[in-house]
């Protein structure tokens, strides 16, 4: 299991694609892992050198004490790159993960060619607050399938719900072993973040994707780092809910692929 110690903490990462290929890292949403970017690795790691890991709490990497800060974040993963010696790398996230590339293209430029952020914000008005310190408290209750039955209709569409049933009863189970203690800190991080005030510092190709049906996320946290990053660009994917990379795969990583290649 290829596991680095950097910033005081054991992270988990994989590397996929070319040697040669360009880098570009994935940044996970909150309860991701490397396996959840499943819709993308196979058609990003054609042309590109990929690398997924898993965020201090997430997946296989260390769950240590907290608190966590998505700046904290951006810590870890300075030091994981200039270890592992990869980049400057095209950051690409959902939710979570395009917050944390927030914070790399405001504070380690450095390490970024361009920035793809997905279904993501860069505040939190007080509707979004609102269901954040509902997801902790769900949190803290300790049991995981009732954490996953209390959040989950924030975060995908009707639609997508009604073609895919058969997804929240797997979903459910990956939740039976989810650590809600980390989920916890990830969540109380995410509730604290704010970078609204200086997304105009970001000067690197970035494009922000927003999902038409998010509740959660909604496009207008899109709209707003628009028209505040100087340059971006902005899509919206039609008929998807806050996980768009899963209900609409295909639209995302052709939103992607595009974006990328204009860098070349």
């Amino acid at each position: 299991m290829p596991t680095l110690r950097v910033n005081g903490v054991n992270l988990y990462y994989e590397c996929h694609g070319p040697e040669d290929g360009e880098p570009l890292v994935l940044n996970n949403g909150v309860f991701m892992n490397t396996a959840s970017w499943a819709c993308q690795l196979p058609a990003l790691a054609r042309r590109y050198r990929v690398l997924t890991y898993d965020m201090r709490g997430q997946g296989q990497s260390e769950h240590p004490e907290g608190p966590y800060s998505l700046e904290q974040h951006g810590e870890d993963l300075d030091a994981l790159l200039t270890a592992l010696a990869f980049g400057p790398a095209h950051m690409v996230g959902t939710s979570y993960g395009g917050e944390l590339n927030l914070v790399m293209g405001i504070r380690y430029p450095h390490h970024c060619k361009s920035l793809c952020i997905i279904a993501s914000v860069s505040h939190s008005d007080p509707l979004l607050a609102a269901m954040i310190e509902r997801w902790g408290i769900a949190a803290r209750l300790g049991d995981g399938p009732a954490f996953f039955r209390l959040i989950y209709a924030d975060t995908y569409s009707e639609g997508f719900l009604q073609q895919r049933p058969e997804l929240i009863p797997m979903a459910e189970e990956r939740y039976a072993s989810l650590d809600l203690r980390a989920a916890d800190l990830l969540i109380d991080s995410f509730s604290r973040f704010n970078v609204t005030a200086d997304l105009g510092k970001i000067a690197l190709p970035t494009c922000i994707v927003s999902a038409e049906l998010d509740i959660l996320k909604p496009r207008k946290y899109g709209e707003l780092m628009h028209q505040a990053i100087p340059g971006s660009e902005f899509h919206v994917v039609p008929g998807a809910g806050h996980v768009v990379v899963l209900e609409r795969a295909a639209e995302v990583n052709t939103i992607i692929l595009g974006f990328l290649a204009k860098q070349r």
